[in-house]
C-alpha cells in the first residue's frame, strides 16, 4: 500500500515534466496546495511523498550525481500553511522565485542535506519566509544541514517564531543578495565552520539573542583559517564587502568561536558589542584602542582597563584583539 501511494504522489508530481528542462524541479505554491513539476530526465531519483500538499517533502537518490548531477529545485508562489523538505546526499541549488512561505507548525524550509546547498534569490524578487512556534525541536525558519551559499540580486525576507531566523549547521555565505531579518526567538543568523559575507546586504533588526553566531562545527579539532577556506572548520566571521546593519539584539551583535575579521565593507552596528573567541572563554571585548591623549589603551581578558604602570607579561586586550604582552 505505502508503494502505491508513493507511486501515486510521484505520478501527480510529474504530471507537468515535459514543459520542465532537464535537472529542474519547480514547485508552485497555491494557499493550502502546491504543485510540484519534476523534470522526466530525473523522475526516477526524486520522490514527492506528499502528493499535492502545501507541505512539500521531496527525497532525492543517494545516486542522483553519478547518473545526472546537480539538480535545481525552484520555489514560488504563496502559502500561509506550507513547508519545503529536501532530503538527499548530493549538491543542490534552491532558487526562490518570488516565494511567500509561511509554516505555522515549524520549519519554512528545512534541507536536510549536507551537501552545498546554494540559495539563489531571483533577480528583482522579493521572498518571505516565516515559521510558527509550536514545534520546540526546530532550529529555525531556514534550516540547511550542509554549506549554505546565499547568492543572486532578489531579496529575502525572514523572520522566526522557534529559534534561529537562519541555521546552517555548517558554513554560510553570502553574495549579491539581500537579507532582511525581522526577529528571532535566538540568533538572526547561526551557523558552524565559518561565516563569509562577501557583498550584498543584511538587515538585522530584531533578534532576542545574537545578530550572528558562528560556532566551531568540530570543537575539540578546530582547523584555523585554511587557504581559500576550503574545508575550514575556525569558527571566523569574514566580512570582506557589502553592508551589515545589526540593531535591537538581545545579546552581541556578532559573537564567534573564532576571530572576526572585517577588511571590507559598510558596518552598521555597534562594533563595541561583539565577542570574539567564545568557545576558549577568551572574551575579546571590543573598546576603544586609544585614549583621549591618543596613547593606546591596554585591558585584561575581563576587560578592565589596565593604568598605566600597572602592565604585566601574559595576555591582554589590545584595539579589541587578545596579544601577548612581552
Amino acid at each position: 500500500m505505502r508503494k502505491l501511494l508513493l507511486g501515486v504522489a510521484t505520478l501527480l508530481a510529474t504530471l507537468s515534466a515535459n514543459a520542465i528542462d532537464d535537472n529542474n524541479v519547480v514547485i508552485t505554491y497555491d494557499g493550502s496546495t502546491a504543485k510540484v513539476e519534476i523534470a522526466s530526465n530525473i523522475s526516477s531519483y526524486v520522490t514527492c511523498s506528499s502528493g499535492t500538499s502545501s507541505h512539500v517533502k521531496l527525497i532525492q537518490s543517494d545516486n542522483v550525481s553519478e547518473k545526472v548531477g546537480e539538480i535545481l529545485y525552484t520555489l514560488k508562489g504563496s502559502s500561509s500553511n506550507g513547508e519545503f523538505f529536501m532530503e538527499g546526499s548530493y549538491k543542490s541549488t534552491l532558487v526562490l522565485d518570488g516565494l511567500t512561505l509561511t509554516n505555522p507548525d515549524s520549519t519554512a524550509i528545512h534541507i536536510k542535506n549536507g551537501k552545498r546547498i546554494k540559495v539563489s534569490l531571483a533577480n528583482g524578487t522579493t521572498n518571505t519566509l516565516a515559521d510558527g512556534s509550536s514545534n520546540l525541536d526546530s532550529k529555525g525558519c531556514f534550516h540547511c544541514k550542509g554549506h549554505t551559499e546565499f547568492v543572486g540580486k532578489g531579496t529575502l525576507n525572514i523572520s522566526s517564531n522557534i529559534r534561529h531566523a537562519i541555521y546552517s549547521k555548517e558554513y554560510l555565505t553570502v553574495k549579491n543578495c539581500t537579507i532582511n531579518v525581522s526577529g528571532a526567538k535566538k540568533d538572526a543568523i547561526h551557523c558552524q565552520q565559518y561565516f563569509l559575507m562577501q557583498s550584498g546586504t543584511i538587515n538585522i533588526s530584531s533578534a532576542d539573542d545574537d545578530g550572528i553566531e558562528v560556532e566551531y562545527k568540530d570543537a575539540t579539532n578546530p582547523t584555523g583559517v585554511k587557504t581559500n577556506h576550503e574545508d575550514e572548520d575556525s569558527g571566523n566571521f569574514y566580512m570582506t564587502g557589502g553592508t551589515l546593519s545589526i540593531t535591537s539584539v538581545g545579546s552581541y551583535c556578532i559573537q564567534t568561536d573564532g576571530t572576526i575579521s572585517i577588511t571590507g565593507g559598510t558596518k552598521d552596528f555597534n562594533t563595541a558589542n561583539v565577542l570574539e573567541n567564545a568557545a576558549t572563554g577568551i572574551n575579546t571585548v571590543k573598546t576603544n584602542a586609544f585614549d583621549s591623549n591618543g596613547d593606546e589603551v591596554v585591558y585584561d581578558l575581563n576587560g578592565r582597563r589596565l593604568p598605566k604602570g600597572t602592565r604585566k607579561k601574559g595576555l591582554v586586550i589590545k584595539g579589541g584583539h587578545v596579544v601577548q604582552e612581552r
